[in-house]
């Protein structure tokens, strides 16, 4: 004889313990989420450094023989003028790389965040630039349309 259903015995979710599931894996996500997004964005700034720092060994091999730095950043090194034949961008492609106030005792090298990539988004990180004046260097952060803040506790450059 089949037993009658209240003897019978359950198995499976109900829909309270589907929701409920739901639920805590939504809250989850929404802390886990966002930190996720900014170690990205952190480690993806080495793609800037990488590019600042290549700017700024071409300048200094530039400066040994001239008696001022070079502000073609992209002009080939056969070009007229010659320049110092680096990409505008960095290697991935997240931030745009520049050359401002170009001179005989220093230059600033900027790179910005790509409109194009999550690099945008990357707060007081968006813009990063290396200042060299007089010899010193400068390390700066900002947000793509904020002052630059060359403070040493910049959270943006690990000293």
């Amino acid at each position: 004889m089949e037993p009658s259903l209240p003897n019978r015995l359950q198995s499976g979710f109900t829909l309270i313990e589907l929701m409920i599931a739901v639920a805590v894996l939504a809250i989850l996500l929404a802390v886990a989420l966002p930190s996720y997004k900014d170690s990205m964005r952190k480690s993806r700034r080495t793609d800037a450094y990488t590019s600042l720092n290549t700017v700024q060994q071409a300048q200094e091999r530039w400066r040994s023989n001239n008696p001022a730095y070079n502000d073609l950043l992209t002009a080939s090194a056969t070009a007229t003028p010659p320049g110092l034949g680096l990409a505008g961008t960095t290697a991935n492609s997240h931030y745009a790389v520049s050359l401002e106030n170009v001179g005989p005792i220093g230059y600033t090298a900027v790179a910005t965040a790509s409109s194009t990539s999550s690099q945008a988004e990357d707060g007081a990180c968006a813009r990063l630039r290396v200042r060299i004046n007089g010899g010193n260097i400068f390390y700066g952060a900002a947000t793509l349309t904020g002052a630059f803040d060359e403070a040493s506790s910049n959270r943006c450059w690990s000293r």
